[in-house]
């Protein structure tokens, strides 16, 4: 599949599952979407959550294979780097920290162009600078929205609405992730889609994500800005999942259903997509390991037991023919 079917196609499933409320609506089964679908969407999520999970957990793991790009601890002369390669749990702790929420790898990497036949490297921050910023904006858009799951609210998620507000632009107030999402968003599809290299290697599904993603953020910042929903309205619905009580809505726009049908998509896609890397990073032997092989021998313990012929049984057995033939033996 080309670059451009791939494209086509994730744009024209994501408009699909957009326009697939306005349907639904001429037949009156907007109910199924606020009532039925999220916990589906849920259920599924958390069966397949966990089937990835087990799968990865039940994977062997006998030896140690962490990746590291520092010095190994050895000879107590030779400096080691504890961070990158760690030889106790505390550096695997400060490794996984970094690593999650600051992308430490992802900060270390560089670019490679040829110039003159001969490759340069440099400096590739863009990208972990915007990844940066999608993940940290997602994260905080999802606290922001648990305000629909509590009553009262928080004070914490009051407090962090109020800074990620703080600028007051336009009213409502455009929150700085909102802009901050969408403006990531931009930069990751047209990396993938404006350089060559990066265009040739995407699937179908690396399109899919980030536009699904996308077309969650528009719907959420239309219902905002241009045509605002009851939001009264919206947490008495949550509230009714969370009492399993069903609410009927009332005048709410269709984009409203829009939004909650692409996020319960996403989220039941989430557990059988690259999505997963999230929980992934938890479980990744390259990187949740001590580096102690220089410490500790590694025997895998599903090796099956392996019957032996050492030299003294083979000079045993061929000493007449070794001295036939002038070899030495002992």
């Amino acid at each position: 599949m080309t670059a451009t079917n791939s494209i086509g196609r994730s744009l024209i499933i994501v408009f699909i599952l957009g326009a697939l409320p306005v349907g639904l609506s001429a037949m009156g089964l907007t109910g199924f979407i606020a009532n039925v679908l999220p916990y589906i969407a849920i259920t599924v999520f958390l069966i397949g959550f966990i089937w990835r999970i087990l799968s990865w957990a039940k994977s062997p793991v006998p030896f140690r294979i962490p990746t590291t790009c520092g010095q190994e601890k050895s000879l107590t002369w030779i400096k080691a780097n504890p961070i990158d390669n760690p030889s106790n749990i505390g550096g695997v702790i400060v490794r996984m920290f970094l690593e999650i929420f600051f992308f430490r790898s992802l900060f270390r990497n560089i670019r490679m162009d040829m110039t003159d036949d001969r490759p340069v490297y440099g400096s590739a921050k863009w990208l972990w600078f915007f990844g940066l910023m999608f993940h940290w904006s997602f994260l905080f858009i999802l606290i922001r929205h648990l305000r629909f799951f509590m009553e009262p609210i928080s004070g914490l998620i009051n407090s962090l609405s109020a800074v990620d507000s703080f600028f007051e632009i336009g009213i409502p107030a455009l929150y700085l992730t909102d802009a901050a999402i969408l403006l990531a968003l931009s930069f990751l599809i047209l990396r993938r889609v404006l350089i060559p290299q990066w265009r040739y290697i995407s699937l179908a599904e690396d399109y899919f994500a980030l536009f699904l993603i996308l077309g969650i953020v528009i719907t959420g910042l239309w219902m905002r800005h241009i045509d605002p929903v009851d939001l009264l309205q919206i947490k008495a619905l949550v509230l009714g999942w969370m009492a399993f009580s069903p609410v009927k809505l009332s005048g709410v726009a269709i984009v409203f259903y829009s939004h909650l049908l692409l996020v319960c998509f996403l989220l039941a896609w989430f557990p059988f997509s690259k999505l997963m890397h999230m929980p992934g990073i938890f479980l990744s032997p390259t990187r949740n390991l001590t580096n102690n092989n220089r410490m500790k021998r590694h025997l895998n313990p599903w090796d099956c037991p392996v019957k032996v012929h050492t030299y003294e049984e083979y000079e045993d057995e061929f000493r007449d023919k070794m001295k036939a033939a002038r070899l030495p033996v002992e």
